[in-house]
């Protein structure tokens, strides 16, 4: 399972360096029409600021700060847990380890994830069950595990471009599936919610 794992991720991931500025530009664009549609005013978001050729997520922070949106970005822990941190803008933003942007606010904890309405989560892929493949770094496992245990039902949603929704991923027994994928073109649901 592993290997099968690590050959897919290392497909995808090259599939991206492929892309160019431009054409990652203009689904970044796309992708913000889509997800912002996602959250209402006064709701919180659990988002992220994308990195290197991740789908962008830039253009959708602001726009769901202008709505009137909460948005909670991730700060990365030593034992690659998240904290979370309100957004305040992209100058509020600075660099911290592996090449991330974190946001400088106040830490408001592990739990403050528990409250949103929807979650934006990072991936390489999703399946037309809504299981995703993320980097393998298990942070983003853990907000699954953390969700479940507060039993908190947020909208759980993963942002990609079109490629990567995928008939099938490798999947394991603790991964746990998405509701929604957001796609330069479209928003696909799954199951009932």
């Amino acid at each position: 399972m592993h290997n099968e794992k690590a050959e897919l991720r290392s497909r995808l991931l090259a599939d991206r360096r492929a892309l160019s500025p431009e054409w990652r530009e203009t689904a970044a664009a796309a992708l913000s029409e889509h997800a912002v549609e996602l959250a209402g005013p006064g709701q919180t978001v659990a988002a992220y600021v994308s990195v290197g050729t991740e789908p962008g997520t830039r253009p959708l922070l602001d726009a769901l700060r202008g709505r009137g949106v909460r948005v909670l970005l991730p700060v990365l822990l030593p034992d690659n847990d998240l904290d979370w941190a309100e957004y305040q803008g992209p100058e509020r933003l600075a660099p911290a380890g592996r090449g991330l942007l974190e946001p400088t606010g106040q830490r408001l904890g592990p739990d403050a994830v528990c409250g949103a309405a929807l979650v934006l989560l990072p991936g390489l892929a999703v399946d037309r069950r809504g299981l995703r493949l993320g980097r393998g770094g298990g942070s983003y496992d853990r907000v699954l595990a953390r969700l479940a245990r507060a039993r908190a039902h947020p909208l759980l949603a993963t942002l990609l471009y079109d490629a990567e929704l995928l008939e099938a991923v490798p999947a394991e027994p603790h991964d746990r599936p998405v509701h929604a994928v957001v796609t330069p073109s479209a928003v696909h649901r799954f199951g009932p919610r």
